[in-house]
This record gives C-alpha cells, structure tokens and sequence, in this order.
C-alpha cells in the first residue's frame, strides 16, 4: 500500500467571477522511503499540490489517503494531529520565530505533542545534533547564517520523526554552494528512511530526486524514475554552512 494515494483530485478556486483550475483530476501514489520531486513553473499547480498533500488545504474533488486513512474523513483536530506528527515541513523562508534559540525552535512542534520539557530538550538536541548544529543550539536566527537557519527549519521538520519530509522550494533563498550543502543533508535523511517531498521550479535541485513529477496547467505532464540521480558534492566542511 502506497504511503500516499491521490485519486482524481482537483482544486478550483473562485476569484469574483473567475474560476481558476490549480488542479486537474490529479492521480498520484507515493510510496513509503521515496524521494520525489515535484517539479513545474509558477502557476503549473505544484503548491497547490504540496498543500493538499501537507493537509493545510483541502481539494475540490477527488481522494487523498493517508497511510490508509481518508483525510476529507478527518475532524479539524485530527487534521492538526496529521500535520504535527506525521508530516515534517521545510519552507523557502525558513519560517523561524526570530526571538527564539535554534533549540526552542526545533522543540516547538513537540510543545504541541504534548512532550514535557526535559524530553523536548533532549530530542531537540539531538535534531540540531543530525544536522550538524550541535554547537549553535542557542544561538538565534540573526545569529546564524542561511544555511544554518535552514538547517534549523529541517531539524524542526525531523525532530517528530515524521512519516514524510515536505520541503517547499528548500533552497530558494541560497546560493549554490549552501543549496549542495543542504542537498548532502536531504540524501542522508533519505538514507535514514525518510519519505522526502520536495518542490522546486528548479531543474537541478529536482535532479536530486529518485522520481520527478513534473506538472503543468494544473495535470501531471510526466512521472518518470529518475535514471541519473545527481549527488551533491560539498568541497568544505558541512558545519561551515
């Protein structure tokens, strides 16, 4: 059974009287420890997707199943659960309170499991730790580089050891070098057993991934394995970042 299953979705958006289509009975399976891309240009459907997929929007029409749950079945609640527990979020923008350690940071989606304070701390650590910032667990967003506070936003994204990775345009705001860096960190979570999602526009961050769906106008124009899987390389030290 795929770790996900998307059946005839569509999505259409109502803005005055213009009706946009962002998707197109869209049918995808993912299965558990895949590395896919999502690959298109603006406007091709790829975030629209992404959100469905990270349960923070609900489709027009069609299936999506979940681990073998139907989310459209699922209560508001359980829906808040599904996105905390189950599915691990990386964002362009990073998406950090700027107030607030790396370590506190890392531990805000174990506040909202319900995790007590001492075992935040510890799995907290670790995350950072894995992605190694072990020795910057209190520094704060302005005190570390790009690079550093997205690998912040990915030790938050792991520290529930989530069934799925969702990286939204992972490497948006970096250069290249930091973006290969990040790239080297994302194999080895995949390594580790992790379903990993990534969304790109960008033709060389998709060439990462194990399998490249690409979309336009709201259809899956391709799905294809990816048979030249291209490797990041990082020259220096990775905790340079």
């Amino acid at each position: 059974m795929p770790l996900l299953q998307l059946t005839g979705i569509t999505k259409v958006y109502r803005i005055g009287a213009e009706t946009i289509h962002a998707l197109r009975s869209i049918t995808l399976a993912i299965n558990k420890n895949e590395y896919v891309a999502l690959m298109g240009p603006s406007g091709s459907g790829k975030s629209t997707l992404m959100n469905i997929i990270g349960c923070l929007d609900t489709p027009s029409g069609g299936e999506y199943i979940l681990n073998g749950i139907s989310v459209g079945k699922m209560t508001d609640n359980e829906l808040a659960t599904i996105r905390n527990k189950e599915i691990g979020f990386i964002f362009q923008t990073f998406n950090l309170l700027p107030r607030s350690s790396a370590l506190d940071n890392v531990a805000l989606p174990l506040v909202y499991a319900g995790m007590n304070k001492d075992e935040r701390i510890t799995h907290a650590t670790t995350a950072l730790k894995d992605v190694g910032l072990g020795d910057r667990i209190k520094h704060k967003p302005n005190e570390l580089s790009s690079g550093q506070r997205q690998r912040v936003a990915v030790a938050r994204a792991l520290v529930n050891r989530p069934a799925i990775i969702l990286a939204d345009e992972p490497t948006g705001n970096l250069d290249s070098k930091t973006s290969e860096e990040i790239m080297v960190l994302f194999e080895e979570i995949h390594k580790k057993g992790n379903t990993i999602i990534v969304v790109t526009h960008e033709e060389d961050i998709a060439q990462h991934a194990h399998r490249i769906v690409r979309l336009k106008d709201g259809l899956i124009e391709s799905d294809q394995i990816n048979e030249n899987i291209k490797k990041a390389v990082v020259i220096q030290s990775q905790k340079s970042v």
